[in-house]
């Protein structure tokens, strides 16, 4: 009963989290919003909402701060990690579609295998090399449809598009001291708002009053709230899974959210891949699952 629940749970977020990239892209190319002013809203009140949520259940949420060396390492976080993330994730998909910036993110397994080969200073086992060189492989027919002439995103979206998978790898390997010390929630909810009130005050999101008066549009205020409770409750739903899986079944089970993503491009913007873009995507994605499974047997 509980596997069944954490399965639940890991589709549910993972289908949330791809539900919110077509958003992102629909309120990018149907609304005067910019990337910064979007993601200081969205990281600013999702940050606000998950330390009211720890405070209201007795949790000390400012702890954290009396610490210098716990206090930099989650400024650190907050915006090279969570911001960083965030930041290269929306960028790709105003660049290019939620379909192709989605699938990018599945680079940083690739980042992370020579993060730890470099710190370890030996080449990666023969299982990680093969899952890079398919994950490549399958990259290529994404980007190319199996066309040496042509690349079917610009050079600036691919550039996202790697600082996704970059920031993503961080994301991943920089706070797990950070999470063990602490709550992950806590961690979480201030990586957020450090990171929205970061990008607040370098795009000077007060001044920008022609961003503040398209929320007056209902439809468009309620696309942003739909948008910031999705990715909180994906999130939630994510970390909830881990406690009655696998992280090998997490891995498999979140690869739902790229499909999720691809399912309501082509329903709303009528977004298309090409038959070799298609198997790439397969490719990327048995790939990425084959890093997770056999590092988790290795």
């Amino acid at each position: 009963m509980k596997r069944l629940k954490g399965i639940i749970f890991i589709v549910s977020g993972a289908m949330l989290w791809g539900a919110t990239g077509p958003l992102m892209e629909w309120l990018l190319n149907h609304t005067p919003l910019t990337v910064s002013f979007m993601l200081t809203i969205r990281l600013s009140v999702a940050g606000i909402l998950l330390l009211t949520y720890l405070l209201l259940t007795g949790k000390n949420i400012f702890g954290i701060w009396q610490h210098k060396l716990w206090g930099r390492q989650l400024i650190v976080f907050g915006i090279a990690g969570m911001l960083g993330v965030q930041f290269t994730f929306v960028a790709a998909i105003n660049e290019s579609n939620a379909v192709l910036a989605t699938l990018l993110q599945f680079l940083a397994p690739i980042f992370v295998v020579a993060y730890v080969s470099l710190s370890l200073k030996k080449w990666p086992p023969k299982y990680q090399v093969l899952g890079i060189i398919g994950t490549l492989i399958g990259l290529f027919l994404l980007l190319t449809n199996a066309s040496f002439e042509s690349l079917l995103i610009s050079p600036k979206a691919l550039l996202w598009g790697i600082g996704v998978g970059l920031t993503f790898a961080f994301y991943t390997l920089y706070p797990a001291r950070l999470m063990k010390e602490w709550s992950v929630l806590l961690v979480v909810g201030w990586g957020m708002l450090v990171g929205g009130f970061t990008l607040g005050l370098v795009s000077r999101v007060w001044q920008q009053s022609t961003q503040w008066v398209v929320l007056v549009d209902f439809k468009i205020l309620m696309l942003l709230v739909a948008l910031i409770f999705f990715g909180t409750v994906a999130f939630i739903l994510f970390l909830s899974s881990m406690k009655y899986i696998t992280a090998v079944e997490t891995s498999i089970l979140s690869s739902i959210e790229p499909l999720t993503a691809m399912v309501i491009s082509v329903i709303i913007f009528g977004t298309s891949l090409g038959f070799w873009q298609l198997i790439g995507v397969f490719v990327m994605l048995v790939c990425v699952t084959w890093l997770s499974i056999a590092g988790e047997k290795a």
